[in-house]
């Protein structure tokens, strides 16, 4: 499983829409995503991974088999969600 080290570029990092948008693009995509220093978790559970308590500017490790999958997970994670 390939990883990567990744900062959360949302302001107020992982809450409710930017982990429903970076959950709904993990979905069934078998990725994880952990916090520094912490278990990783399925990366298409919404609850899990705003659980974590990911702020903005920390840095998360994501993981997949896809390269692909990494690399949308990581544009969505090096994006200011909320500025949208």
């Amino acid at each position: 499983m390939a990883e990567r080290t990744v900062v959360v570029a949302s302001a107020q990092g992982l809450h409710a829409r930017p982990a429903k948008l970076f959950t709904q693009a993990a979905a069934g995509k078998g990725a994880t995503i952990a916090a520094e220093g912490g278990a990783p978790v399925d990366a298409g559970s919404i609850l899990r991974v705003m659980a974590l308590g990911v702020k903005g500017g920390a840095t998360v490790t994501i993981a997949a088999e896809d390269e692909a999958v990494l690399d949308e997970l990581q544009t969505l994670l090096e994006t200011d969600l909320d500025a949208e």
